[in-house]
Protein backbone atom coordinates (compact mmCIF):
# COMPACT_ATOMS: atom_id res chain seq x y z
CA UNK A 1 0.00 0.00 0.00
CA UNK A 2 2.86 1.85 0.99
CA UNK A 3 4.79 1.98 -2.00
CA UNK A 4 2.28 2.17 -4.35
CA UNK A 5 1.26 5.62 -2.69
CA UNK A 6 4.49 7.27 -1.95
CA UNK A 7 3.39 10.52 -3.58
CA UNK A 8 1.04 10.48 -0.64
CA UNK A 9 2.64 9.52 2.12
CA UNK A 10 3.72 12.76 3.36
CA UNK A 11 0.38 13.80 3.75
CA UNK A 12 0.08 10.83 5.91
CA UNK A 13 2.36 12.26 7.81
CA UNK A 14 1.02 15.39 8.14
CA UNK A 15 -2.56 14.05 9.05
CA UNK A 16 -0.81 12.48 11.63
CA UNK A 17 0.86 14.71 13.22
CA UNK A 18 -2.81 17.30 12.67
CA UNK A 19 -4.54 14.14 14.85
CA UNK A 20 -1.65 13.83 17.56
CA UNK A 21 -2.05 17.98 17.88
CA UNK A 22 -6.15 17.93 18.65
CA UNK A 23 -6.22 15.23 20.54
CA UNK A 24 -3.61 16.84 22.70
CA UNK A 25 -5.72 20.40 22.60
CA UNK A 26 -9.09 18.52 23.20
CA UNK A 27 -8.04 16.84 25.81
CA UNK A 28 -5.08 19.63 27.61
CA UNK A 29 -7.10 19.54 30.63
CA UNK A 30 -8.45 16.12 31.45
CA UNK A 31 -6.37 13.73 33.36
CA UNK A 32 -5.51 11.87 30.80
CA UNK A 33 -4.21 14.41 28.25
CA UNK A 34 -3.53 12.03 25.19
CA UNK A 35 0.07 10.94 26.39
CA UNK A 36 1.70 8.46 28.13
CA UNK A 37 5.02 6.94 29.68
CA UNK A 38 7.72 8.03 27.03
CA UNK A 39 8.72 4.55 26.15
CA UNK A 40 4.91 3.76 25.27
CA UNK A 41 3.27 5.90 22.70
CA UNK A 42 -0.35 6.53 22.15
CA UNK A 43 -0.30 6.61 19.06
CA UNK A 44 1.44 3.87 18.04
CA UNK A 45 3.62 3.50 14.68
CA UNK A 46 2.37 5.44 11.61
CA UNK A 47 4.28 3.77 8.73
CA UNK A 48 5.54 5.91 5.98
CA UNK A 49 7.62 4.85 3.67
CA UNK A 50 10.51 7.07 3.96
CA UNK A 51 9.94 9.53 6.95
CA UNK A 52 10.56 9.44 10.45
CA UNK A 53 8.99 11.87 12.37
CA UNK A 54 9.35 11.77 16.59
CA UNK A 55 6.64 14.28 18.17
CA UNK A 56 7.93 15.28 21.50
CA UNK A 57 4.95 14.05 23.33
CA UNK A 58 5.25 10.40 22.11
CA UNK A 59 3.48 9.85 18.81
CA UNK A 60 5.71 8.29 16.68
CA UNK A 61 6.26 8.26 13.27
CA UNK A 62 9.19 5.53 11.61
CA UNK A 63 9.99 4.63 8.61
CA UNK A 64 9.09 0.62 7.68
CA UNK A 65 7.67 -0.99 5.48
CA UNK A 66 4.94 -3.33 6.82
CA UNK A 67 2.42 -0.91 6.07
CA UNK A 68 0.10 1.11 8.26
CA UNK A 69 -0.47 0.89 12.01
CA UNK A 70 -2.30 2.68 14.82
CA UNK A 71 -3.04 1.62 17.77
CA UNK A 72 -3.12 1.82 21.96
CA UNK A 73 -0.97 0.26 24.69
CA UNK A 74 -1.99 -1.76 27.27
CA UNK A 75 -5.53 -0.45 29.55
CA UNK A 76 -6.33 1.84 26.79
CA UNK A 77 -7.12 -0.62 24.14
CA UNK A 78 -11.28 -1.03 23.82
CA UNK A 79 -11.32 2.43 26.13
CA UNK A 80 -13.25 5.41 25.02
CA UNK A 81 -9.72 7.07 24.93
CA UNK A 82 -9.01 4.23 21.92
CA UNK A 83 -11.89 5.51 20.42
CA UNK A 84 -11.55 8.81 20.02
CA UNK A 85 -7.64 8.16 18.85
CA UNK A 86 -9.09 6.28 16.41
CA UNK A 87 -11.30 8.76 15.25
CA UNK A 88 -9.41 11.65 15.33
CA UNK A 89 -6.63 9.83 13.03
CA UNK A 90 -8.64 8.42 10.50
CA UNK A 91 -10.10 12.26 10.34
CA UNK A 92 -6.04 13.83 10.21
CA UNK A 93 -5.41 11.76 7.31
CA UNK A 94 -8.77 12.06 5.30
CA UNK A 95 -8.56 15.93 5.89
CA UNK A 96 -4.46 16.07 5.06
CA UNK A 97 -4.98 13.64 1.79
CA UNK A 98 -8.05 15.73 0.67
CA UNK A 99 -6.50 19.53 1.33
CA UNK A 100 -3.11 17.74 -0.72
CA UNK A 101 -5.84 17.23 -3.42
CA UNK A 102 -7.13 20.83 -4.05
CA UNK A 103 -3.68 22.41 -3.18
CA UNK A 104 -2.58 20.36 -6.49
CA UNK A 105 0.28 18.48 -4.44
CA UNK A 106 -1.30 15.02 -6.02
CA UNK A 107 -1.31 13.47 -9.49
CA UNK A 108 -3.65 11.32 -8.61
CA UNK A 109 -6.38 13.42 -7.72
CA UNK A 110 -7.89 17.11 -7.54
CA UNK A 111 -10.49 19.30 -7.35
CA UNK A 112 -13.70 17.40 -7.03
CA UNK A 113 -14.99 17.76 -10.30
CA UNK A 114 -18.77 16.16 -10.07
CA UNK A 115 -19.82 19.48 -7.88
CA UNK A 116 -20.51 22.07 -11.36
CA UNK A 117 -23.26 23.46 -13.37
CA UNK A 118 -25.90 25.64 -11.12
CA UNK A 119 -27.39 24.96 -7.61
CA UNK A 120 -31.18 24.85 -6.78
CA UNK A 121 -30.34 28.03 -4.73
CA UNK A 122 -29.46 29.50 -7.76
CA UNK A 123 -25.84 30.01 -7.64
CA UNK A 124 -22.83 28.71 -10.28
CA UNK A 125 -20.64 25.79 -8.83
CA UNK A 126 -17.21 26.90 -9.74
CA UNK A 127 -13.63 27.08 -7.75
CA UNK A 128 -12.00 24.10 -6.50
CA UNK A 129 -14.12 22.19 -4.29
CA UNK A 130 -12.31 19.67 -1.75
CA UNK A 131 -12.68 16.32 -3.26
CA UNK A 132 -13.59 14.79 0.08
CA UNK A 133 -14.69 11.75 -2.02
CA UNK A 134 -10.55 10.55 -2.51
CA UNK A 135 -9.61 11.61 1.38
CA UNK A 136 -12.44 9.40 2.76
CA UNK A 137 -12.19 6.21 0.22
CA UNK A 138 -7.97 6.67 0.71
CA UNK A 139 -8.21 6.69 4.50
CA UNK A 140 -10.62 4.25 4.53
CA UNK A 141 -8.11 1.62 2.16
CA UNK A 142 -5.46 2.88 4.50
CA UNK A 143 -6.23 3.23 8.19
CA UNK A 144 -8.67 0.15 8.34
CA UNK A 145 -6.43 -2.46 6.41
CA UNK A 146 -4.79 -3.24 10.03
CA UNK A 147 -8.46 -4.01 11.25
CA UNK A 148 -9.63 -6.22 8.51
CA UNK A 149 -6.02 -8.05 8.23
CA UNK A 150 -6.59 -9.14 12.05
CA UNK A 151 -10.04 -10.36 10.88
CA UNK A 152 -12.83 -8.12 10.89
CA UNK A 153 -15.35 -10.49 13.33
CA UNK A 154 -13.30 -9.44 16.56
CA UNK A 155 -14.94 -7.22 18.87
CA UNK A 156 -12.23 -5.00 18.92
CA UNK A 157 -11.85 -4.58 15.58
CA UNK A 158 -15.19 -4.13 14.92
CA UNK A 159 -14.89 -1.22 17.53
CA UNK A 160 -11.66 0.20 15.52
CA UNK A 161 -13.70 0.03 12.29
CA UNK A 162 -16.51 1.81 13.63
CA UNK A 163 -14.89 4.92 15.00
CA UNK A 164 -12.45 5.12 12.64
CA UNK A 165 -15.72 5.61 10.31
CA UNK A 166 -16.96 7.81 12.95
CA UNK A 167 -14.02 10.15 12.35
CA UNK A 168 -14.71 10.53 8.78
CA UNK A 169 -18.13 11.23 9.26
CA UNK A 170 -17.45 14.17 11.45
CA UNK A 171 -15.87 15.36 8.23
CA UNK A 172 -18.28 14.60 5.66
CA UNK A 173 -21.60 15.75 7.69
CA UNK A 174 -19.45 18.58 8.23
CA UNK A 175 -18.35 20.12 4.97
CA UNK A 176 -20.00 23.48 4.10
CA UNK A 177 -20.59 25.99 1.45
CA UNK A 178 -18.06 28.90 0.92
CA UNK A 179 -19.07 31.91 -2.08
CA UNK A 180 -17.81 34.59 -3.69
CA UNK A 181 -19.47 37.30 -5.51
CA UNK A 182 -19.07 39.20 -8.34
CA UNK A 183 -20.26 42.02 -10.07
CA UNK A 184 -20.07 45.84 -9.55
CA UNK A 185 -18.88 47.42 -6.32
CA UNK A 186 -19.31 43.93 -4.59
CA UNK A 187 -23.11 44.38 -6.05
CA UNK A 188 -23.15 39.75 -6.34
CA UNK A 189 -25.12 39.64 -9.37
CA UNK A 190 -23.37 36.75 -10.01
CA UNK A 191 -22.45 34.15 -7.09
CA UNK A 192 -20.12 31.14 -7.50
CA UNK A 193 -19.68 28.63 -4.62
CA UNK A 194 -17.91 25.58 -3.54
CA UNK A 195 -17.83 22.83 -1.34
CA UNK A 196 -15.22 22.82 1.21
CA UNK A 197 -13.90 21.15 4.51
CA UNK A 198 -14.90 22.56 7.58
CA UNK A 199 -12.11 23.65 9.77
CA UNK A 200 -10.09 20.92 11.69
CA UNK A 201 -10.82 21.94 15.29
CA UNK A 202 -14.54 21.77 13.95
CA UNK A 203 -13.77 17.78 13.52
CA UNK A 204 -12.21 17.80 17.00
CA UNK A 205 -15.02 19.94 18.62
CA UNK A 206 -17.40 17.30 16.82
CA UNK A 207 -15.49 14.13 18.10
CA UNK A 208 -14.79 15.03 21.43
CA UNK A 209 -18.27 15.89 22.26
CA UNK A 210 -19.15 12.13 21.04
CA UNK A 211 -16.29 11.00 23.32
CA UNK A 212 -18.35 12.71 26.10
CA UNK A 213 -21.41 10.56 25.19
CA UNK A 214 -19.65 7.57 24.01
CA UNK A 215 -22.02 3.99 23.98
CA UNK A 216 -20.19 0.75 26.06
CA UNK A 217 -20.94 -1.95 23.34
CA UNK A 218 -20.60 -5.54 23.26
CA UNK A 219 -20.50 -8.20 20.19
CA UNK A 220 -23.46 -10.33 19.31
CA UNK A 221 -24.44 -12.54 16.96
CA UNK A 222 -27.31 -11.29 14.70
CA UNK A 223 -27.83 -14.23 12.29
CA UNK A 224 -24.39 -15.26 10.88
CA UNK A 225 -23.14 -11.18 11.60
CA UNK A 226 -21.16 -10.19 14.52
CA UNK A 227 -22.38 -6.73 15.10
CA UNK A 228 -21.62 -4.30 18.11
CA UNK A 229 -25.25 -3.18 20.59
CA UNK A 230 -25.02 -1.40 23.77
CA UNK A 231 -24.52 -2.98 26.80
CA UNK A 232 -26.81 -1.86 28.69
CA UNK A 233 -30.17 -2.53 26.49
CA UNK A 234 -32.32 0.31 27.51
CA UNK A 235 -29.41 2.60 25.78
CA UNK A 236 -31.00 3.15 22.13
CA UNK A 237 -28.74 2.07 19.35
CA UNK A 238 -25.56 3.78 18.36
CA UNK A 239 -25.55 5.56 14.74
CA UNK A 240 -22.83 5.97 12.52
CA UNK A 241 -21.38 8.81 13.75
CA UNK A 242 -21.49 8.38 17.60
CA UNK A 243 -17.92 6.75 19.16
CA UNK A 244 -18.17 3.63 21.02
CA UNK A 245 -16.18 1.42 23.59
CA UNK A 246 -15.81 -1.70 24.86
CA UNK A 247 -14.01 -1.47 28.72
CA UNK A 248 -13.97 0.86 31.39
CA UNK A 249 -11.25 3.61 31.45
CA UNK A 250 -8.50 4.05 34.61
CA UNK A 251 -9.55 7.08 36.11
CA UNK A 252 -5.38 8.23 35.28
CA UNK A 253 -4.79 9.22 38.51
CA UNK A 254 -1.81 7.32 39.63
CA UNK A 255 1.67 6.72 37.98
CA UNK A 256 1.22 3.42 36.60
CA UNK A 257 4.52 2.04 34.45
CA UNK A 258 2.38 -1.19 33.60
CA UNK A 259 -0.28 -0.16 31.87
CA UNK A 260 1.25 3.04 30.49
CA UNK A 261 -0.19 5.54 32.13
CA UNK A 262 1.60 8.87 33.32
CA UNK A 263 -0.75 10.14 36.47
CA UNK A 264 -1.63 13.77 37.41
CA UNK A 265 1.27 14.18 39.94
CA UNK A 266 2.79 17.27 38.68
CA UNK A 267 0.00 18.43 36.31
CA UNK A 268 -1.02 22.26 36.34
CA UNK A 269 -4.92 22.86 37.75
CA UNK A 270 -6.97 25.61 38.44
CA UNK A 271 -7.86 26.03 42.11
CA UNK A 272 -11.06 27.99 41.14
CA UNK A 273 -12.41 25.50 38.99
CA UNK A 274 -15.26 22.62 40.05
CA UNK A 275 -14.87 20.74 36.72
CA UNK A 276 -12.37 18.34 35.96
CA UNK A 277 -9.52 20.78 35.29
CA UNK A 278 -9.92 21.89 38.86
CA UNK A 279 -7.39 20.71 41.71
CA UNK A 280 -9.63 18.63 43.55
CA UNK A 281 -10.76 16.34 40.39
CA UNK A 282 -7.24 16.89 38.98
CA UNK A 283 -4.89 15.68 41.61
CA UNK A 284 -7.45 12.72 42.44
CA UNK A 285 -7.63 14.60 46.31
CA UNK A 286 -4.25 14.04 47.08
CA UNK A 287 -4.13 18.03 47.66
CA UNK A 288 -1.40 20.31 45.13
CA UNK A 289 1.21 22.82 45.86
CA UNK A 290 1.24 26.38 45.05
CA UNK A 291 3.85 28.42 43.68
CA UNK A 292 4.51 32.80 42.94
CA UNK A 293 5.10 32.94 38.96
CA UNK A 294 6.09 35.84 37.17
CA UNK A 295 3.21 36.48 34.82
CA UNK A 296 3.82 38.78 31.52
CA UNK A 297 0.57 40.20 29.98
CA UNK A 298 -0.40 43.04 27.29
CA UNK A 299 -1.81 46.06 28.89
CA UNK A 300 -2.58 49.36 27.99
CA UNK A 301 -3.19 48.85 24.50
CA UNK A 302 -4.18 51.65 22.29
CA UNK A 303 -4.98 51.86 18.57
CA UNK A 304 -2.79 53.96 16.37
CA UNK A 305 -4.14 55.52 12.91
CA UNK A 306 -3.99 53.85 10.76
CA UNK A 307 -4.18 50.55 11.80
CA UNK A 308 -2.19 48.78 14.33
CA UNK A 309 -2.76 48.28 18.21
CA UNK A 310 0.56 49.40 20.22
CA UNK A 311 0.29 47.76 23.64
CA UNK A 312 2.79 47.28 26.47
CA UNK A 313 4.26 44.63 28.65
CA UNK A 314 3.12 44.43 32.05
CA UNK A 315 4.61 42.29 34.98
CA UNK A 316 2.40 40.72 38.13
CA UNK A 317 2.65 37.79 40.55
CA UNK A 318 0.55 34.88 40.11
CA UNK A 319 -0.29 31.80 41.48
CA UNK A 320 0.22 28.69 39.86
CA UNK A 321 -1.10 24.78 40.99
CA UNK A 322 0.71 21.48 40.31
CA UNK A 323 -0.96 18.58 41.76
CA UNK A 324 0.99 16.44 44.41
Amino acid sequence: MCKRNLEVMDSVRRGAQLAIEECQFQFRNRRWNCSTLDSLPVFGKVVTQGYHFRHPRNWVLTPENTGYEIYLFFSLQGTREAAFVYAISSAGVAFAVTRACSSGELDKCGCDRTVHGVSPQGFQWSGCSDNIAYGVAFSQSFIDVRERNKGASSSRALMNLHNNEAGRKAILNNMRVECKCHGVSGSCEVKTCWKAMPPFRKVGNVLKEKFDGATEVEQRKIGSTKVLVPKNSQFKPHTDEDLVYLDSSPDFCDHDLKNGVLGTSGRHCNKTSKAIDGCELMCCGRGFHTDEVEVVERCSCKFHWCCFVKCKQCHRVGEMHTCR
